[in-house]
């Protein structure tokens, strides 16, 4: 773990939880793409930087979950360095309660106020401002967060983020996190068809063709939603809806899982409604969600 792999001619990747992208611009600067999960993190990354003898530029973050922006305020402190995001995740770069928040939809209890749903703060610049780096492409991501994006570098090197999970992953975890399912499904479209000399998911093996990574989660994510649609056949509270799925897909239960499964298939439940497939209404002062019966 943590081990500096190189993937392209100014292009390298630290293995880690999380897969953070270096770019060389010169002899001495690099640009980091994403910080890790935490201040220990950050250290592990200085001392990368130093055993090379590189001084961190600026991190380019991809997008704020907690595991790609935790290391950001120690290496901060230490390179008063940029950081760049885009923009509503600059925001939750700068304001992290914002992510428990956002998945619990309210304010966050206690138990969901750590390192893992909650980063510590950083000071962000949009991907607009002067200093960002004109040699690197920004590529649009929507769909996993609120305002993903990757990076490609000169030599070709596409980081991709959260964008795509690796089959082993979803087949471990079934209800893999996404806030627009639409959204989504496009990017995964769009990165089907993308070129370059080599693509870096941030939780799946670096690949030359990307297509048929792209293709299993997309027949993941519809497969969910038939799944739920069916689910729907009758009517059904979100809680019990809930449930049903953490049993059907054998998900072990915790407070993480609740609020990051629990607004995901919040996420499926607004896709779905929205494509025509079910419908929510109000009975009894309860929300229930069912499947609009097919004509013919």
């Amino acid at each position: 773990m943590y081990e500096l792999i190189q993937i392209g001619e100014r292009s390298y990747y630290i293995q880690s939880p999380a897969k953070i992208g270096i770019y060389l611009a010169n002899d001495q600067e690099v640009y980091l793409i994403d910080s890790g999960n935490d201040k220990d993190a950050g250290r592990k990354i200085r001392k990368i930087l130093e055993q090379n003898g590189w001084s961190l530029k600026a991190i380019l973050n991809t997008h704020s979950n907690a595991d790609h922006i935790g290391g950001n305020r120690y290496l901060q402190q230490q390179y008063g360095c940029d950081i760049f995001a885009n923009g509503m995740e600059a925001a939750f770069t700068k304001y992290p309660q914002l992510e428990p928040a956002l998945l619990y939809g309210g304010y966050p209890f206690q138990d969901l106020r750590h390192k893992f749903l909650m980063a510590a703060p950083s000071e962000a610049k949009e991907l607009t401002d002067i200093g960002f780096p004109k040699e690197i492409e920004v590529i649009p991501l929507p769909g996993h967060f609120l305002d993903m994006v990757g990076f490609r570098t000169p030599d070709q090197t596409v980081f991709l983020a959260d964008c795509l999970s690796s089959a082993a992953a979803l087949e471990k975890y079934q209800l893999t996190f996404i806030y627009d399912v639409e959204a989504y499904l496009n990017t995964l479209e769009r990165v089907a068809a993308m070129q370059a000399e080599i693509f870096v998911p941030s939780h799946a093996e670096p690949v030359k063709d990307i297509r048929p990574l792209a293709e299993c989660n997309r027949k993941k994510v519809l497969e969910i939603a038939d799944h739920i649609t069916e689910i729907c056949r009758e009517p059904i509270t979100f809680e019990a809806l809930l449930q049903r799925l953490f049993s059907d897909y054998q998900i072990t239960m915790t407070y993480e899982q609740y609020v990051l499964v629990g607004s995901t298939v919040r996420s499926y439940l607004s896709y779905l409604k929205d494509s025509g497939k079910i419908e929510g209404y109000i009975e009894n002062n309860s929300l229930l969600w069912k499947k609009i019966r097919e004509e013919g």
